[in-house]
């Protein structure tokens, strides 16, 4: 039997994949680039979590296409803004003013709280859970 000599390292014509050789077998080159760092905010890592337990298709398709950080950053950015023209809105509507902060507190407090619940929940339905 004739010891061919083997290469270190081939690319495949047809699927465009790099193998290297390993002892006396080749094993495709398989890495994936590297992935920019963000830290995520609640609804970054909300859409994160809804992604991998929900939308597995999704969540494999735009992580293995390096779309996935990007997309989780836009999420939270659009989430971020959203929620707080929500707060604006909703307080408008309420007739809630700083004023109330000093004369009635826990009708303001409780009022805010109420607020914020309404505006979470418009962001969950329209940007998490989708």
């Amino acid at each position: 039997m004739e010891n061919k000599e083997l290469k270190e390292r081939f690319i495949d014509e047809k699927t465009g994949i790099e193998y290297v050789r390993l002892g006396e077998y080749y094993l495709p080159n398989l890495v994936l680039p590297k992935q920019k760092k963000i830290h995520l905010n609640k609804y970054g890592r909300m859409r994160l979590n809804y992604l991998k337990e929900h939308k597995k298709a999704e969540y494999t398709i735009m992580f293995i296409e390096n779309t996935l950080i990007d997309h989780l950053e836009e999420i939270q950015e659009t989430a971020t803004k959203r929620f707080d023209l929500i707060i604006e809105d909703l307080k408008a509507k309420s007739n809630l003013t700083e004023d109330m902060k000093n004369t009635d507190m826990l009708y303001w407090v409780g009022t805010m709280n109420a607020i914020k619940q309404q505006a979470e929940e418009i962001i969950f339905k329209e940007l998490i859970y989708v």
